[in-house]
């Protein structure tokens, strides 16, 4: 896949190289650990928009679903991502992925295996922005703040008609395949129910709260996640 601008593997280098030189320790100081924000979002709530200005407010980098899907694709690229962590890094990466596999009781395939990876090691690194694929239940609670963007079916289908020039129906029968593919989706690879509101950690209605008022929002849950890890 090649995005709009930029071939997956050239993110993934580019990322890869960011990291290694945080790690590297040049130019920088000892931080807390900071959380990455994971977004889940209904189709035409405005989900992805407030992910863009989330990374962007915080200084986060920004996954968004196709790229992450991309990249579990590839086993090259999940290796890749994981020669930027060290030896605990690792173990620690082993140990979420055998708990999460024990607790929600998986079998997962080769897809899967590679998915937790990826999100796994953007987890370790913190300070991220990613968007869908099931990363709130990768990720262990004290690592991610967590979030679900909702709108009623009425406003999701006038922004999706607005945005790809449909009619109204046509914009229906595009939510409803998107929403019944993400459903599938976490079914499947998680045991869970994508509406569950107990897998998150803030729910935004976009109907009663501006898309800027959202991000600011998220914002303040990160910043107390921090605190919290500081005190």
């Amino acid at each position: 896949m090649v995005s709009q601008r930029r071939s997956t593997h050239k993110i993934v280098e580019e990322q890869v190289t960011k990291w290694n030189y945080v790690k590297s320790g040049v130019g920088t100081k000892k931080i807390a650990p900071v959380p990455v924000v994971t977004i889940s979002r209904e189709a035409g709530s405005g989900g992805r928009i407030v992910a863009e200005r989330v990374a962007a407010k915080l200084g986060f980098d920004l996954f968004h679903q196709e790229v992450v899907h991309e990249m579990a694709k590839d086993a090259d690229i999940s290796v890749r991502f994981m020669e930027t962590l060290d030896e605990r890094g690792l173990n620690m990466l082993d140990n979420w992925i055998a708990a999460l596999v024990d607790e929600r009781y998986l079998w997962p395939d080769q897809y899967m295996q590679h998915l937790m990876k990826v999100i796994g090691t953007i987890g370790k690194h913190g300070k991220s922005v990613i968007v869908g694929r099931g990363a709130n239940y990768i990720l262990p609670v004290k690592t991610r703040v967590s979030v679900r963007i909702i709108a009623p079916f009425d406003l999701r289908r006038r922004h999706v008609a607005k945005e790809f020039n449909l009619s109204e129906s046509e914009a229906e029968r595009r939510i409803t395949l998107t929403e019944s593919r993400r459903r599938s989706f976490i079914r499947r690879y998680f045991n869970a129910s994508i509406s569950d509101i107990y897998q998150y950690d803030l729910v935004i209605n976009t109907e009663n709260l501006e898309l800027d008022d959202a991000v600011a929002a998220i914002e303040a849950a990160v910043q107390e996640k921090i605190k919290r890890d500081i005190a």
